[in-house]
């Protein structure tokens, strides 16, 4: 079982930034990818940003890329996920996730792991 603490969410402008961190513990030998998923109420969960643990390459969705860059500390096991130039479509709940690998932070299928969330909320 693997268990991700997540916190950085809130509120903020258009345009502004915010930084989300993910920790996670327990048994991860069998997820060698950690990502950020996010989710409107009433839409599907969309993978937005996922790194591979091993090797640190990375990939993003259409819709975040040059704005949002998603980091790994080894040293802190964590994982960040910076986002920049916020825009109100931003707006939605985020969820740090585990991955088999990280084809899956963006396709069904695998085991995955999730967190409880952290809001994300840009006004304009």
């Amino acid at each position: 079982q693997v268990h991700l603490g997540e916190s950085g969410g809130g509120s903020v402008q258009a345009g502004g930034s915010l930084r989300l961190s993910c920790a996670p513990s327990g048994d991860t030998s069998r997820t060698h990818c950690l990502g950020w998923s996010r989710q409107v109420s009433g839409k599907e969960r969309e993978g937005v940003a996922a790194i591979h643990t091993d090797d640190g390459t990375t990939s993003y969705a259409d819709s975040v890329e040059n704005r949002f860059t998603i980091s790994q500390d080894n040293a802190e096991n964590t994982v960040y996920l910076q986002m920049n130039s916020l825009k109100p479509e931003d707006t939605a709940m985020y969820y740090c996730a585990a991955h088999p690998f990280c084809r899956y932070a963006f396709a069904a299928g695998g085991v995955n792991y999730w967190g409880q969330g952290t809001q994300v909320t840009v006004s304009s």
